[in-house]
């Protein structure tokens, strides 16, 4: 089908993009978490904690799916704008300047006047769908967004599901378990970025950490 031609570039679960879709959860859930020494040890204001951490991790995956869905639509319609451009460009050479405004910079320095001419047939062979529509892989990626989001909040509210008669217990495990994941999602950047890898999971806990102390402070 033609519209097929159009499909995302991106892949379904970009690695980067993935995880600070977990570090947010995570986030989320400790800003609840955080608030646990502050409330009485009651198993009613316990599971009101759980219930709103998990609520609140269940919106937001909602929200992250719902913009990972719109991004992609939008990225297809870039697409096809610029398929567009390129087929009523008057010149080979006003073509060429399309297709280099839709690449990255350093991609562009890598081509010649061949390669772009290349591109441009190319383009030209492809069909021209008449609008553009979500399919399977962008319904499975909005899907692993949300599962990523949610399920992010489970090992932080673990302890406090199974230990519900000692909260400070369960405190001490959940913050250890939520440090250990921010290393995690720390070091995961790290193997795309720039960098010792342990330096990343370092800096990911101290900006965790950092960023629920403000969440706490402002009211979250």
């Amino acid at each position: 089908m033609a519209e097929d031609e159009l499909k995302s570039s991106k892949r379904i679960l970009d690695p980067v993009e993935r995880w600070s879709e977990v570090l947010f959860g995570l986030i989320m859930v400790l800003g609840f978490t955080s608030t646990v020494s502050a409330v009485h040890s009651g198993r009613p204001e316990i599971r009101t904690m759980i219930a709103g951490a998990l609520g609140c991790n269940l919106a937001w995956g909602l929200v992250d799916a719902i913009m990972y869905l719109m991004a992609s639509l939008s990225q297809k319609g870039h697409g096809l704008a610029t398929l567009n451009a390129v087929i009523s460009a008057r010149t080979p050479q006003d073509a060429y300047r399309v297709i280099s405004d839709g690449l990255p910079d350093i991609v562009t320095k890598c081509l010649d006047e061949s390669q772009f001419e290349d591109i441009r047939l190319a383009l030209l062979r492809l069909p021209v769908p008449e609008r553009v529509r979500l399919n399977e892989d962008d319904w499975r990626g909005a899907t692993g967004v949300f599962l990523l989001v949610f399920f992010s909040t489970f090992p932080v509210v673990a302890p406090f599901i199974f230990l519900p008669n000692n909260v400070h217990r369960a405190l001490r495990y959940s913050n250890l378990v939520a440090i250990v994941m921010l290393a995690i999602t720390g070091y995961a950047y790290g193997q795309y970025s720039a960098g010792p890898k342990w330096k990343w999971a370092i800096c990911m806990v101290l900006l965790g950490v950092a960023m629920v102390l403000l969440t706490v402070r402002l009211g979250g």
